[in-house]
């Protein structure tokens, strides 16, 4: 029986992830290299658990319940009697496999493993620890105290036990699981990712203005939020990973990503975490960079 999580990143995602597991009665060790990043992650969540309450989502004692269930912690020996540690740092393979290679001598023989990949391959992943039958992937979507989907993706070595344990959990925190095979970016990226890009196109080859092309999909297509202005909510790092994945993966050009993505990319303009995208988030109100 999965108990306590353990938790390896505490920026965006992975305070989410514990806002959600803790809020549904599972004890967490929130772990992140940067002190000050779970500082702002303990914040974060707080922020988010009281907004929750004046929504009357949840009252108080559910609050300050799930509060005292997490724990950051300073390093992975902290992760010693974990049942689940989930990897949620950022999208890059190196990265992922330096945090297993780390990680795996410290857990119990029966500690299951979940990655937060958006696109990477779980079975690629898997075979950089030393378990595969007990890994595999468990991708929020963002910002996961909201979004109710939870894609689960299996590696090739990923055994029916573990997905079991790992699909009872996401049922738990009243997500709704969705089975994707271990193709590059999965289903949501897949089909999400190539249309931001080729909005990025659509700006790149003059088509549109950003407000343009941000107005005409959230009215023409009724989309919540035009593709721009979610590019610069995901992290135009982040997209740009994933495009890459994608083209690399999946060999079509098609999937090639956009020059001027690679651009902003290169001037560090990664979206709203930096201040600066397709937006400028400098002043009271975003305003178009182009």
């Amino acid at each position: 029986m999965i108990q306590t999580i353990g938790i390896i990143g505490a920026g965006q995602m992975g305070n989410g992830i514990a806002h959600v597991c803790a809020l549904a009665g599972y004890d967490i060790l929130l772990y992140d290299s940067s002190g000050d990043q779970r500082d702002r992650a303990m914040a974060t969540i707080h922020g988010n658990l009281k907004r929750q309450v004046a929504r009357r989502k949840i009252d108080e004692d559910e609050m300050n319940a799930a509060l005292a269930r997490i724990r950051d912690v300073d390093s992975l020996d902290a992760f010693a009697n974990v049942d689940l540690a989930v990897e949620a740092a950022t999208e890059d393979e190196q990265v992922k496999r330096q945090i297993f290679t780390e990680l795996c001598p410290v857990l119990s023989e029966t500690a299951l493993i979940a990655t937060n990949s958006s696109s990477i391959s779980i079975t690629r992943l898997a075979a950089a620890t030393d378990r595969p039958e007990k890994f595999m992937g468990m991708h929020f979507m963002n910002p996961v105290p909201a979004m109710e989907l939870v894609e689960l993706i299996r590696g090739i070595a990923t055994e029916q036990t573990t997905f079991d344990a790992i699909r009872e959990i996401v049922v738990k925190l009243n997500k709704t699981p969705a089975n994707a095979e271990d193709f590059p970016a999965f289903i949501v990226n897949r089909i999400l990712l190539p249309m931001i890009n080729e909005a990025i196109y659509t700006l790149y080859e003059g088509v549109g203005s950003v407000e343009a092309i941000d107005t005409s999909m959230r009215l023409g297509a009724h989309h919540p939020m035009g593709p721009l202005q979610l590019a610069d909510f995901i992290g135009l790092d982040t997209c740009l990973s994933i495009m890459q994945v994608l083209y690399e993966g999946l060999a079509d050009s098609k999937y090639r990503p956009c020059p001027l993505l690679v651009k902003y990319v290169e001037a560090g303009w990664l979206g709203r975490k930096t201040g600066r995208g397709f937006y400028d988030y400098s002043g009271d109100t975003p305003t178009p960079t182009r």
